[in-house]
C-alpha cells in the first residue's frame, strides 16, 4: 500500500489513504475465498461419481463461501447506500434460510436437500442474488466481460432449476461456466490497481450530506 494520494472528484478533492486501500484488499480477499470455495464445491459435483462424502463436503465449503461473500458485501464501495444495504439484506436472508434448513434437516446434506427440493432455492438463492449484485456492480463500473455474463447466467441457472426448464446437462454446463468465470473475476481483481475500486470518495461525502 502506497502513501495517501489526492484525487479530483466530481464534488471536490478527496484523499485515498492506507485505510481505504486496506478495505479494498479485504473486499478482494472475500471474493477470492468465495470464488475458491464455489469452484471446489462445483468440481466435487461435476467431476466423477457424486458420493455422500462429496455432498457432505459442500456444506462447510458453502459456509466459507458465505463468509467470504459477507466480507466482500461489507467492504464493497457502492455509491447508492440503499442498494448496498439491500445486497447485505439479501445475504442475511439467504444465510438465515440456509441455517434453518440445516437445523431442520440435520440428517441430510444441505446441497442434496436443496437440489431435490428446488423451491427452497427461493430462500437460499438470496445469497446468490447478493453475489449477482456484486457482479452487476463490477460490470457497470469496470465493464468486465466475465461479470456481464455472470449477471445473466446466475439467475438463469437458479430459476431454471427452480422451475425445471433446464436439462441436467445444461445445468451442469452453466455451473461449470459459472465457477470458471467466478475464478477469472476474482483473479483479475487481485491484479487490478487498488484505487479505482475505492471510487470517487467526494460522491460518498456528497451523498452523506443529503441523507
Amino acid at each position: 500500500m502506497t502513501d495517501p494520494t489526492v484525487y479530483q472528484g466530481q464534488f471536490g478533492e478527496f484523499t485515498v489513504d492506507r485505510r481505504d486501500r486496506l478495505g479494498v484488499i479485504i473486499y478482494r480477499s472475500g471474493l477470492v475465498v468465495a470464488a475458491s470455495c464455489f469452484a471446489i464445491a462445483s468440481s466435487l459435483v461435476l467431476r466423477g461419481e457424486i458420493t455422500s462424502t462429496k455432498i457432505e463436503l459442500i456444506t462447510p465449503l458453502f459456509a466459507f463461501f458465505s463468509l467470504g461473500l459477507a466480507v466482500s458485501l461489507w467492504t464493497i464501495h457502492i455509491y447508492l447506500k440503499p442498494l448496498h444495504r439491500l445486497l447485505q439484506l439479501f445475504w442475511a436472508i439467504g444465510t438465515i434460510f440456509t441455517v434453518v434448513i440445516a437445523i431442520q434437516n440435520s440428517d441430510r446434506a444441505i446441497a442434496l436437500f436443496v437440489y431435490e427440493q428446488p423451491l427452497y432455492l427461493l430462500g437460499v438463492g438470496f445469497s446468490f442474488a447478493a453475489l449477482t449484485g456484486i457482479y452487476f456492480k463490477e460490470a457497470f463500473c469496470f465493464n468486465r466481460l466475465e461479470t456481464k455474463f455472470l449477471t445473466l447466467l446466475v439467475p438463469v441457472l437458479l430459476l431454471g432449476h427452480i422451475f425445471q426448464f433446464l436439462t441436467v446437462d445444461i445445468e451442469r454446463l452453466l455451473l461449470l461456466v459459472w465457477s470458471i468465470l467466478f475464478i477469472v473475476f476474482a483473479a483479475r481483481k487481485i491484479i487490478q490497481t487498488i484505487d479505482p475500486d475505492i471510487g470517487d470518495k467526494s460522491v460518498f461525502q456528497y451523498l452523506a450530506t443529503k441523507q
